[in-house]
């Protein structure tokens, strides 16, 4: 169960179809490199493993307000994933809501690890709730432990590219 709304004045609590995934990575770059890759959202689709294809709905295309549609894939199941930047504190945290079929919310942050900030603890934590033709509350619980598997591997493939130097 989830707190979800509050009705006048009283807070009503409903089933909730939410998967609550968290995953996180130490990176062997400053928060400022890993920030760099990261703020061009356009580049995703280079190291998130579901992530097929990014169009931008708005002018913009970094920052609080920009929205996008990302083409997401997993396995044989493909949808378009509608999102709005909610939060972006520069070099440290972006947030998104999902408004498209499967909505939520999500946010990345970074913290300094090490010696002169020479490493970057990066943590993916997303809250995401599906509709009833994919399985409701069974579709998250299943979604769960394979989102969380291959958000594991874009957060390696994250750290690969721009420990490398490929990205940004």
């Amino acid at each position: 169960r989830s707190l979800d709304e509050t009705a006048r004045g009283r807070q009503v609590v409903t089933v909730c179809q939410m998967s609550r995934i968290k995953v996180s990575r130490t990176i062997d770059a400053p928060p400022d490199r890993v920030w760099a890759a990261v703020e061009d959202i356009s580049t995703h689709v280079r190291w998130m493993g579901d992530a097929e294809s990014i169009t931008f709905t708005s002018e913009q295309t970094k920052g609080r307000g920009t929205t996008f549609d990302c083409l997401t894939r997993v396995g044989p199941f493909a949808l378009v994933d509608s999102m709005e930047i909610t939060r972006w504190d520069e070099g440290r945290a972006m947030g998104v809501i999902h408004t498209g079929l499967v909505t939520g919310v999500g946010e990345f942050r970074l913290k300094s690890r090490g010696h002169k900030s020479a490493r970057t603890s990066f943590s993916w934590n997303e809250r995401l709730r599906f509709p009833w033709w994919m399985g409701g509350p069974l579709g998250a619980l299943a979604a769960k432990p394979v989102m969380t598997l291959i958000w594991r591997r874009s957060l390696r493939r994250l750290a690969d590219l721009v420990e490398s130097g490929s990205l940004p």
